[in-house]
């Protein structure tokens, strides 16, 4: 009896890992493809919702690195032990966790079908609704049909069914092929890490663009360095005026009597930056690669009133 009990229990945790492996290695799939979609096929409408994500392509990869292997060890497992014998075709715990699993699979399924077909409503292109809804449908077609067939099968021990072996390379194959394609959409980690030095920069470009705004305001003349703001603001720091990766501060130079540039050092061009969401902030310090000296105007009417300057060409 205990030993019956410890093959149950070592089943169901076979059964249950295996279904935690599957949604995420399931919807890692989808969303790969779902990138690749939004990537491929950009509409100018969208700002959030159904736009490339970089941080969501990068998520999927990782998920799938993980649970793939995770999910295919443990159903060779359980298929080793129904093929030999040791786990009984119509014992409860198979029965009991393959609905369950189906149940699962089919409920975070109707979900992202769900929010495939809202998206649609909401204003996303056909194309892109269409070939979304071919993914969701066939990632869930194919767990419901193999988890069912499973199930239902008549023979199982002794014998190496076809079918479950074309559903196991089949699969295997697509999520290799998934994966070799997110490959190139997907930044490298030095990319990444430059795009955030260069995003820190921009962040602290537009703390001193408040401060030279208020400091013009009040005195009606530019700084003559950007030293003067640290001792004129409370809000800025030295750490807010030097590059984060080279420790030297910003150049700074007054053009004009209400115009000026900021100069630092960036690593990547900001023409190609899909990561930054504050596409004001992407528009008003535009830059590519390497030294780049940047231009505003301060208008004193605009900080009084809380609007923030233009950009100089």
């Amino acid at each position: 009896m205990e030993n019956t009990t410890n093959q149950a229990a070592k089943y169901a945790f076979f059964y249950m890992l295996s279904l935690v492996a599957l949604i995420f290695m399931a919807l890692s799939t989808g969303m790969i493809i779902f990138q690749i979609i939004n990537k491929s096929l950009i509409d100018v409408l969208e700002q959030f919702r159904g736009r490339f994500s970089p941080d969501q392509l990068k998520f999927a990869i990782s998920a799938l690195i993980i649970a793939t292997p995770i999910y295919f060890i443990t159903m060779r497992q359980i298929y080793k032990s129904l093929v030999s014998g040791a786990l009984a075709k119509d014992a409860g715990v198979r029965r009991w966790l393959t609905y369950f699993i189906l149940f699962v699979s089919s409920v975070v399924m109707l979900g992202w079908l769900i929010a495939t077909i809202n998206s649609f409503l909401d204003g996303e292109l056909t194309t892109k609704f269409i070939l979304k809804s071919i993914t969701a449908i066939g990632i869930a077609a194919s767990i419901f049909t193999f988890y069912l067939y499973d199930i239902r099968r008549e023979e199982v021990k002794g014998k190496k069914d076809k079918t479950i072996s074309l559903y196991f390379y089949g699969s295997l194959a697509v999520i290799i092929a998934v994966f070799t394609v997110s490959l190139f959409f997907v930044e490298s980690p030095t990319e990444t890490r430059n795009r955030k030095f260069d995003n820190a920069i921009l962040n602290k470009f537009s703390q001193i663009d408040s401060a030279i705004s208020d400091y013009y305001f009040d005195n009606k003349t530019m700084p003559e360095s950007l030293g003067v703001l640290e001792q004129e603001f409370n809000y800025i720091s030295e750490e807010d005026l030097v590059d984060p990766a080279t420790r030297e501060q910003f150049k700074y130079q007054v053009l004009e009597e209400k115009k000026y540039e900021l100069c630092a050092t960036f690593r990547t061009s900001s023409k190609d930056d899909e990561t930054m969401r504050d596409e004001y902030l992407k528009e008003r310090w535009p830059h590519e690669a390497g030294e780049q000296c940047i231009a505003q105007r301060v208008i004193d009417i605009a900080a009084k009133e809380g609007i923030r300057p233009v950009p100089v060409d």
